[in-house]
């Protein structure tokens, strides 16, 4: 059986099984809470899922299609220096579950970006609402097209099929089992997604460990001894890697991209509360440390088998995963894991990424919650949701065209620039009781990340500084310096 053959027995395997999770979940969620509260259930699950199940949920959640290629990828270059910005997470997670946790439990929001239009006004509530739709398409675009880059190499290249026709498959598939079920089907989905995740990268390390005749413990000990295992980078602060910089702009970014993020949010907030939902954050933080530390050792057993052989090491550091697992020589069952754990990233990912655009859309920029039309909001949900999946599948073209290497790097900048005025306005809003000319909020949002682009220029060219992703705080400061600006004393009773 040819490999192209094998492999689309494999994906339709993994997605035969993801739409039996859907239905089943989506099922359930209508039984429980009803067609009238079908919306609900679609925007927040109903706030009836057990922390246990979310905080699994939670581990695949924060592991896309980029983490799964190109984490083994970047030890050639950077060792395991994401580590040092993993254990800021787990820091930015704590931060999450014992201040934005309560916040947006207490007031009860469809969209954690409802808590801008109380602090401020509408102004700035659409500015964060589109802020993070352009974050999320960005994103979710990149890591799906990386995903998407990949199958059209190992799959439908073979059999010379288009990569428009992959990208519109794709998609479809993606539209179709998440357009019922929403957050409740997502967390179903998340826990499968899991799973498969964490056995797959097991199962490849202890496959091609084997394959090298290493037993666990000569696996580890040559893992060790590797120098592409260095965790810790200390010596140089000008360094993207350097060890402060990775831990800080881990800790805010875990804040902006999960804690200000409606996709991460609107599963944390299905718990049935807050005090459940912070068990979750918390262990799923710990959790996920774990995990990406997995992907980095089958990274460095990857280099390690690429070494032994005399494979030559590909040109972007993100093909290296799917090089290895396709090898002639390599057990067709590592190929099939690495399908499936890819398989599983992409779809649940992209996925979560559509139903948390929709929700951001229909509540945040089109106000169809407002009008008390149970029936014009579901309409109006469904069509934003195939708009959402067609506006996806375009960007994701686009980034075909002009595509880069590393696309981790690629994704945490991007995030840098689209969620640092979010992380501005709500540290803004937490801190400062002042109100602020919230009609001018948007002009602070776009002038912040095009100062934090000059000033990123400015100390390379003058100091040599390599500015990595604290670049996500140098935007957040610009934001916040500029909601002090516009600020305004409160008027005296």
């Amino acid at each position: 059986m040819s490999w192209p053959v094998l492999a689309i027995i494999s994906v339709a395997a993994y997605f035969l099984l993801l739409m039996c999770v859907s239905w089943l979940a989506g099922r359930a969620a209508r039984r429980s809470g009803g067609s009238a509260d079908a919306n609900t259930t679609f925007f927040t699950g109903g706030r009836r899922a057990p922390w246990p199940m979310v905080a699994i949920a939670m581990v695949g959640a924060g592991i896309s299609g980029v983490t799964f290629i190109s984490v083994p990828g970047m030890v050639a270059a950077k060792g395991y220096a994401y580590l040092q910005m993993v254990l800021g997470f787990i820091v930015g997670y704590a931060a999450i579950a014992f201040v934005l946790v309560p916040l947006f439990y207490k007031r009860n929001l469809l969209s954690i970006y409802g808590y801008l239009e109380e602090r401020f006004g509408s102004a700035t509530y659409r500015t964060g609402a589109w802020f993070f739709f352009v974050s999320k398409i960005l994103g979710a675009a990149v890591r799906f097209f990386v995903v998407c880059a990949v199958l059209q190499l190992i799959v439908f290249e073979p059999l010379s099929i288009p990569f428009i026709f992959n990208v519109i498959v794709t998609i479809a598939l993606i539209w179709l089992y998440t357009m019922q079920g929403g957050v409740h089907t997502l967390i179903w989905t998340d826990m499968l997604k899991s799973f498969c995740l964490v056995m797959s990268v097991i199962l490849c390390i202890y496959f091609i460990a084997a394959h090298l005749g290493m037993d666990a413990a000569g696996a580890m000990r040559a893992i060790g001894e590797h120098p592409s295992s260095r965790m810790f980078w200390l010596d140089d602060p000008l360094s993207g890697n350097y060890f402060w910089k990775q831990f800080l702009a881990g800790v805010f970014m875990a804040i902006a991209t999960n804690g200000l993020d409606q996709d991460m949010m609107q599963r944390n907030l299905a718990c049935r509360d807050s005090r459940q939902s912070q068990k979750n954050m918390i262990v799923s933080g710990v959790v996920q440390f774990f995990v990406i530390a997995l992907f980095l050792l089958l990274g460095t057993l990857l280099m390690i088998y690429v070494e032994r052989t005399g494979m030559e090491m590909p040109r972007k550091s993100d093909e290296l995963f799917g090089l290895v697992a396709t090898a002639p020589d390599i057990p067709a069952v590592v190929g099939v894991l690495f399908l499936v754990g890819l398989v599983a990233a992409a779809y649940s990912a992209a996925g979560s990424a559509l139903t948390s655009l929709t929700t951001s859309f229909t509540v945040d920029i089109l106000g169809a919650h407002r009008r008390g039309n149970e029936h014009h909001l579901t309409r109006t949900r469904r069509a934003v949701h195939v708009l959402m999946s067609v506006l996806m599948g375009a960007v994701i073209l686009v980034f075909y065209y002009i595509s880069n290497a590393d696309a981790i790097s690629a994704v945490y900048t991007l995030a840098g620039y689209t969620y640092g005025p979010i992380l501005g306005l709500f540290v803004y809003g937490l801190a400062v009781r002042r109100p602020v000319r919230d009609r001018l909020v948007p002009v602070v949002c776009i002038a912040a990340p095009l100062l934090s682009m000059l000033t990123a220029s400015a100390l390379k060219a003058l100091w040599g500084y390599e500015t990595s992703f604290e670049l996500l705080l140098i935007n957040a400061a610009y934001t916040f310096a500029g909601m002090q600006l516009l600020s305004k004393k409160e008027k005296q009773n």
